[in-house]
């Protein structure tokens, strides 16, 4: 089944802003993640929007996209829309076909680099603010440490597949009213690999990898966010043949917090403040994920009014700086009051002309005229 294009994975269009397409993998993302989503197609989901991330958030790739669509333009016509697998009839079949071609086959032997893995950590808030130091615990394939990887029992090795000659490939000849087609396909006996192991390891029965839990030390980035990655270059599979090893992506899961909220490298915070501290001002601590600062509150401050607090946000993961932190002010109402506040309350109603019911936004003018007696 072909890919869909990824502009569509994301629910995009091909005008989509560097902000658009990270908002939408952070919502599919949650989504479709695993952990959150039971349904049977969540997983496949989670990694073709993570793939379309993967490509549309990096400049280069994206442009490269944009061009050539799923095809690798590098690949030519055996990587591109023309190859196919094992099994099916692709264009060196053709080439071969019509002009009875030594076209170059892929060696079997050939080292080859290993799996990629995927981790998913979750994380808390403060965490990923400044980051830390910490190990995981991942299942993965290691080399066999009995049979060096051969898959062969100690003291044997393996041979050459005499029905493919060690290629990894046979040739099925049909004949056509086109005239002598030929199918290559991988051989079934050796499986593509070119070798047959008479006596298979006792350990890892002809594998030549075992499964096991490895403890790897991950460094936390300062600043990372909900959905990021860190990839763990040669932490992945082992490599075949003797090439290199696959790489552990790290996806980032950041519990939210208490108080504060995130966006990006800028943290919001609800602040409550009494009707007294609102009409006339006040001096008080305002926590930020710092610590503590002292923030001036201007009289007849109102419900809504925002305070910028710079450079008290959250470090950028890529060093481009350090966000802010925004204050929102909420006036709190008491909900219960005694009868000495009941009566000056009421004595405020009666020195401004108005009933309790009928309140307005200028009410803290008021109150702070009135208090200082102009």
């Amino acid at each position: 089944m072909s890919k869909r294009d990824f502009y569509e994975v994301l629910g995009l269009t091909k005008s989509a802003t560097k902000e658009e397409i990270r908002k939408s993998y952070r919502t599919l993302s949650k989504k479709y993640h695993p952990d959150l989503n039971k349904a049977d197609d969540a997983v496949e989901k989670f990694k073709e929007v993570t793939e379309a991330y993967e490509i549309l958030s990096d400049e280069s790739k994206k442009a490269n996209y944009d061009r050539f669509g799923h095809t690798d333009p590098n690949q030519g016509f055996g990587g591109g829309g023309f190859g196919g697998g094992a099994d099916n009839f692709g264009f060196e079949d053709i080439f071969s076909t019509f002009f009875g071609g030594n076209t170059r086959r892929r060696d079997p032997n050939a080292p080859r680099k290993g799996s990629d893995l995927q981790y998913t950590m979750t994380i808390d808030f403060m965490e990923a603010v400044f980051g830390k130091e910490t190990e995981i615990e991942v299942p993965k394939d290691e080399t066999c440490d009995t049979c060096k990887g051969s898959g062969a029992k100690k003291g044997t090795s393996a041979t050459t597949c005499k029905h493919c000659s060690g290629t990894g490939e046979i040739s099925v000849t049909q004949e056509t009213p086109l005239g002598r087609m030929v199918n290559r396909r991988a051989c079934n006996h050796c499986q593509g690999t070119g070798k047959i192991i008479p006596e298979k390891c006792t350990t890892c029965h002809g594998e030549g990898t075992v499964t096991k839990r490895k403890k790897i030390k991950v460094t936390i980035p300062e600043g990372v966010d909900d959905g990021q990655q860190l990839r763990v270059s040669g932490q992945g599979e082992p490599g075949v043949n003797g090439g290199p090893a696959g790489d552990l992506y790290i996806v980032f899961r950041v519990k939210a917090h208490e108080r504060f909220i995130r966006e990006e490298d800028d943290i919001y915070l609800e602040l409550g403040l009494s009707y007294p501290q609102a009409a006339l001002g006040d001096e008080i601590e305002v926590p930020t994920v710092q610590g503590v600062v002292k923030l001036k509150i201007p009289a007849g401050t109102q419900t809504g009014t925002r305070f910028r607090l710079k450079g008290k946000g959250v470090k950028n993961v890529h060093g481009r700086g350090i966000g802010d932190q925004h204050v929102v002010v909420k006036i709190i109402t008491p909900n219960k009051m005694s009868e000495k506040q009941k009566e000056l309350m009421r004595e405020f109603a009666a020195i401004s002309g108005n009933s309790l019911d009928e309140y307005s936004s200028s009410l803290f003018d008021k109150i702070r005229r009135t208090i200082k007696g102009d």
